[in-house]
């Protein structure tokens, strides 16, 4: 196991996989504790390191959450096997762990290596590994707290100490080039750190690089009176005199060199002058005058009347082989047609048409006209007066012969286009009304239109042609950094390169501002750059140069939005995931649904959203945490009512998951009932649903823990335990680990049952029996205390499953029929039948057929609509399977074959299987097995009969019917 702090602050295991450490906030707490390992650091102290400003009223409790989280995740990737341990102690917490784990303490033991040693070549060695441990700025990635900034800032200034102790040993090996390349780029990134721009100086100086080191020092001395309006220090000045007194030893040596040169080459031009006089009349005779050469943009402009006002091809382009090929086909396919290119700000739009322009320009031989609109810029639209005269200039129309009105301009553009074959791109458009008048009159010219908006308006008045222009695809993205950084700094790097193109959204503004910052800081490397951009908090300030940027590009979209799609825009930062609905929004917004439907419409229309189907659409990050930036203020109320919505919406899934099935819990206290929320037609959509949106769902609980609002986190998780049952095997730990932290957090010892019973039987499902049974134990007492009849059948249920599991024949019974009692009791339809079937099942494995057989009767007459399908499919397997143990073959038989049929029906593909194991398996075979009857293959072997529950592990359709539940 090994910490890292020298860049993102992150855990691996032994086998070099990381730790799911969780969000900002945990690192950072993590950060505190490794920068003071092995040394109690107080819950003030932490509390102003995790918040840099106000903490909230939870504050405690939010740091209880994560240090509880952190112990999870080190308990489950064995931290205590490593000597590492998060204990503790009093109003304090304190990380004990071997210092040599954390790489800080690694790098710090090197520079003492190489202070106690004289050998330069051995200082290389040792400093160029111990400066291979850097992956960014230290403490990358946490929260920007001055308990935190300290000591990244003490680390850096070891950091730099390293580098110039690197260069120092590389000159006393004679190696001046290195020291120089070394030091340049710190050099670059440090301007005033006097101290190094010296060494470098001197470095240069060394190599034969002399002129390059003056020009550093007469470039720092100017940033120095610039910036802070001081003179060079005398460290500086030093390694300049030094610099001017080489300087003038080695003129002096090359004025004696040149002297001698200059002599020998006056004598051979005394020799060759009376040769060249005897030609030079001959010469005259045959001279000929030659015409200046053309400049180069007259060359290009043509014979008058045939624009080229295209821009420069674009540098870099990437790809995008589907959509110039489309252009193709749609420019050739109709007359004079008109194509939209559309899409998000920054997605490369105008470098699409630009480019495509240039590889089309021989078929356009009447010329090229290109105007920006300015439709999304910091300045006013183009008035499209002047555009049209600056088309007719372009046209060869005399000033003194314009048009003056905006009527007669148009007209005379039309007649001068008609019968041409030209390209028209009118780049930047804010609406269709701004394109109408500039479109060209000919059926051979060929209009390209470049927007942010759909330009709906156009495609119904003047049949153009809509093409969307989306992210670029993760190769090309990929292709994209290769092109500016060089394809050898992203061979060198492929996984942080292709992290780094996923962090950018496929976005080529966001790739090319990423670049040009890794660039001009060569030393941060790609892994480094893509573990600061992973913190959301800072990403869209990294994704900006100088005045461009992601953020300054999508304010100028939204600066354009009618007022009800701005006000909307407002509030989507809460929101977690990338896809959204109307009745999310609507939730987000704090507004009627309608009224969020037209809002998501104009944000669709203007780029902002997409829209995937009928009231859903896809927010992709960068744009969603624009939204974030914009209105902080609104956060805590908007995430609030988010958290509230999908607690009802979850609620809902469960119903339609698992319909006739009992809610695993309640709204919280103080919920805001959501006006409206989507809706499920059946079993398959809602665990559709479910799988879509598992990953913003993971997100919601992370956003509810951060806030301190675990009434609601726990809620979050449990209630996903329809896709947890379908899909038991996929890594679910962690999230109810969280689950049942958050329930500890609000004090609330029914939810802490459901979560432990849950948990419990997940931990039995990927066979770990000993922290399994642990959870399982505890979860009845719980619901015990809670005074929670339905939880305390529900954890009974889920312990005897898991000890039939493992071989006890004694307790699972007991433990059944007291659930089943519960159940009854309370009226609870589906826990009585979840208790039926898993007697039936503990009583054939003990060999109690008969009584088996009539459990799985009573909980099958039960299990009739609208009980989910696969519970009846798996009873039906049991009754078989006992009926036959007791000698009734042909009432098995039927059975059996009702139970293939019905999984067939319900796509349920391991309950076919486990009923048809068991019908082959059968004694003897009759005319009732019917045609789906298998080869007598013996004593059925189905699932059910060795102690385990029906969902043991994947298969392509939904299964539920067997497995315990929260």
């Amino acid at each position: 196991m090994q910490f890292r702090v020298l860049g993102p602050v992150s855990v691996t295991t032994a086998n070099g996989g990381p730790l799911p450490l969780g969000p900002a906030k945990r690192r950072s707490l993590l950060a505190m504790l490794l920068a003071h390992p092995n040394t109690s650091v107080g819950v003030e102290r932490l509390t102003e390191a995790l918040w840099d400003e106000e903490p909230p009223k939870h504050a405690r409790t939010v740091l209880q959450g994560h240090v509880s989280r952190l112990r999870a995740v080190f308990a489950q990737h064995d931290a205590a096997a490593h000597g590492v341990e998060l204990l503790t102690q009093g109003a304090a917490y304190r990380l004990r762990l071997p210092e040599v784990l954390v790489d800080a303490h690694r790098f710090e033991e090197s520079l003492r290596l190489v202070r106690r040693s004289a050998d330069p070549g051995r200082a290389v060695a040792v400093l160029r590994e111990a400066l291979g441990l850097w992956q960014g700025p230290a403490f990358a990635g946490t929260v920007h707290s001055a308990p935190l900034e300290a000591p990244a800032q003490a680390l850096e200034e070891l950091r730099l100490t390293a580098v110039e102790a690197l260069a120092r040993a590389y000159g006393q090996l004679g190696d001046h080039g290195a020291a120089a390349s070394v030091l340049r780029a710190e050099a670059a990134a440090h301007p005033l750190r006097e101290p190094l721009v010296a060494h470098l100086m001197l470095a240069l100086a060394r190599a034969g690089r002399q002129a390059d080191a003056l020009d550093w020092f007469h470039r720092t001395r100017k940033l120095l009176a610039d910036e802070i309006g001081v003179d060079p220090a005398p460290v500086l000045t030093d390694a300049y005199h030094t610099l001017l007194r080489t300087d003038a030893h080695a003129r002096a040596d090359a004025d004696t060199r040149a002297h001698a040169r200059a002599d020998a080459h006056a004598d051979t031009q005394a020799r060759a002058h009376a040769h060249g006089r005897a030609h030079a009349h001959a010469d005259a005779d045959h001279e000929t005058v030659r015409p200046p050469a053309a400049a180069p943009h007259e060359a290009a402009a043509g014979p008058v009347g045939t624009p080229q006002l295209l821009p420069r091809r674009p540098r870099g382009f990437i790809a995008r082989q589907d959509e110039l090929a489309t252009l193709d086909r749609i420019t050739t396919a109709t007359p004079g047609p008109v194509v939209t290119l559309t899409g998000s700000a920054g997605v490369g739009k105008t470098a699409l048409a630009v480019h495509w322009s240039h590889r089309r320009r021989a078929d356009f031989p009447d010329g090229t006209l290109f105007a920006d609109l300015c439709g999304f810029s910091p300045t006013p639209a183009r008035d499209t007066r002047a555009v049209l005269r600056e088309f007719l200039l372009a046209l060869g129309v005399p000033v003194e012969r314009m048009p003056g009105s905006p009527v007669a301009l148009g007209a005379r553009y039309r007649e001068l286009t008609a019968g041409r074959r030209l390209l028209v791109v009118l780049d930047n458009a804010v609406d269709s009304e701004q394109i109408r008048p500039l479109l060209p009159g000919g059926d051979e010219c060929v209009t390209l239109v470049t927007s942010r908006d759909r330009l709906d308006g156009l495609v119904a008045t003047d049949a153009a042609r809509p093409m969307t222009v989306g992210a670029l695809p993760a190769a090309d993205s990929t292709a994209l950094l290769a092109a500016v950084l060089g394809p050898e700094s992203v061979a060198a790097e492929p996984e942080a390169a292709a992290r780094l193109a996923g962090l950018c959204d496929g976005l080529p503004l966001a790739l090319r501002v990423a670049a040009a910052r890794l660039a001009t800081r060569p030393h941060r490397g790609l892994a480094s750059f893509a573990g600061e951009l992973a913190d959301e908090q800072h990403r869209l300030d990294l994704l900006k140069a100088e005045d461009t940027g992601v953020a300054a590009a999508l304010g100028l979209s939204l600066r354009h939005l009618p007022e009800p799609a701005r006000r909307l825009f407002h509030h989507l930062g809460p929101h977690t995931g990338a896809t959204l609905d109307t009745c999310t929004a609507a939730a987000l917004a704090d507004c009627p649904p309608p009224q969020a439907a037209l809002a998501l419409d104009q944000l669709a229309a203007a780029q902002l959203v997409v829209e995937t189907g009928p009231q859903s659409y896809v927010l992709h990050d960068l744009v969603r945490l624009f939204a974030r930036s914009l209105a902080p203020d609104h956060e805590p109320a908007g995430l609030l009512r988010l958290l509230d919505h999908w607690v009802q919406t979850l609620l809902g899934a469960c119903a339609a998951a698992e319909p006739g099935g009992e809610p695993c819990c309640a709204l919280p206290p103080g919920a805001r009932r959501s006006a409206e929320i989507r809706r499920f037609a059946d079993r398959t959509s809602a665990l559709a649903w479910y799988s879509a949106e598992r990953g913003t769902l993971r997100a919601t609980v992370e956003a509810a823990v951060e806030a301190g609002h675990h009434d609601r986190a726990w809620r979050l998780v449990l209630l996903q335990w329809p896709l947890i049952v379908w899909q038991v095997r996929d890594g679910w730990v962690p999230l109810l680990e969280q689950g049942l932290a958050s329930a500890e957090l609000d004090g609330d010892p029914a939810a802490q049952s459901r979560a432990s019973a849950l948990l419990g039987w997940v931990l039995s499902e990927e066979g770990r029996p000993e922290e399994a049974l642990t959870r399982l134990e505890r979860a009845p007492d719980l619901a015990v205390r809670a005074g929670d009849f339905a939880g305390e059948a529900v954890a009974r249920i889920n312990l005897a499953v898991a000890l039939m599991r493992y071989g006890d024949r004694e307790r699972p019974g007991g433990l059944l029929a007291d659930a089943l009692a519960l159940a009854e009791r309370e009226g609870l339809t589906e826990t009585v039948t979840l208790a039926h079937q898993h007697l039936a099942q503990h009583l054939l494995s003990v060999g109690a057929a008969a009584e088996a057989a009539a459990h799985a009767a009573r909980g099958l007459a039960l299990a009739a609509p609208p009980l989910a399908a696969p519970r009846r499919v798996v009873l039906r397997t049991l009754h078989g399977e006992a009926l036959a143990a007791v000698g009734r073959t042909g009432e098995a038989a039927r059975q059996l074959h009702e139970a293939i049929r019905e999984a067939r029906a319900n796509a349920y593909e391991e309950g076919e299987l486990a009923a048809r194991a068991v019908l082959d398996g059968l004694p003897e075979r009759g005319p009732e097995r019917g045609p789906d009857q298998g080869p007598d293959q013996g004593p059925a072997w189905s699932v059910v009969t060795r102690g385990r529950s029906t969902l043991g592990g994947y298969r392509s359709g939904p299964r539920s019917g067997g497995s315990p539940r929260p």
